[in-house]
């Protein structure tokens, strides 16, 4: 059987962030294939349809999402817009899918609300609820260090960016946590075993 990974960056991001991910999933075998969108210049639902699209082209009787931040989201409104997707699990990283108190804050200043663009409504929680069906795991990070400095009483603990609380999700299949920042997850040799892991297994590997 093969098996593929679509990984799905976050926000200002391109993907080439995700290489160091990308190699170590394929050193653990898999077909891993990168897809890239308008974070800022389009909205969830429009990102979720070419998401959609771009599975077209995609090989594999399976599927796996390995998805950062903004990303999750992404993942979580195709499998509402579009359920019929082929088996696979899910990996969230750094993932607000409570929503973000940060682009809550941000958005009531003019200029972080532009930098912010069309992925606000979703950043502060204006999403759908997740239907289950399929393993989900999200990892979070508990490494203060990001953008949250820009505002004040991010909640304890978090990644510098979004708060552990952020990532947890009704319905998930489990939770992790890894000391790392916000971006160092995407570097995090823990976190990409505990990707694999979970990806093989349905859950996370623990001590």
């Amino acid at each position: 059987m093969t098996e593929s990974i679509i990984l799905v960056h976050g926000l200002w991001m391109k993907g080439q962030e995700m290489y160091l991910l990308r190699r170590r999933l394929q050193r653990a075998g898999y077909r891993v294939c990168r897809f890239s969108y308008r974070s800022v210049a389009s909205d969830l639902g429009e990102n979720a349809a070419r998401l959609n699209a771009f599975l077209q082209q995609v090989e594999g009787d399976t599927v796996h999402f390995v998805a950062h931040s903004l990303g999750g989201l992404v993942v979580r409104r195709l499998f509402h817009d579009f359920p019929a997707q082929r088996p696979g699990r899910i990996v969230t990283l750094g993932t607000p899918h409570s929503g973000s108190y940060v682009a809550d804050r941000m958005s009531r200043n003019t200029l972080f609300r532009r930098l912010l663009g069309r992925s606000l409504m979703p950043l502060t929680g204006e999403l759908p609820p997740w239907p289950g069906g399929r393993d989900l795991g999200s990892i979070a990070g508990t490494l203060s260090a990001g953008v949250g400095w820009l505002v004040r009483g991010l909640p304890r603990p978090n990644d510098g960016t979004v708060a552990v609380a952020e990532t947890r999700l009704d319905g998930m299949t489990d939770h992790l946590l890894i000391h790392a920042s916000h971006m160092a997850l995407l570097f995090s040799k823990e976190a990409a075993l505990q990707t694999t892991y979970f990806l093989q297994h349905g859950r996370f590997g623990r001590q």
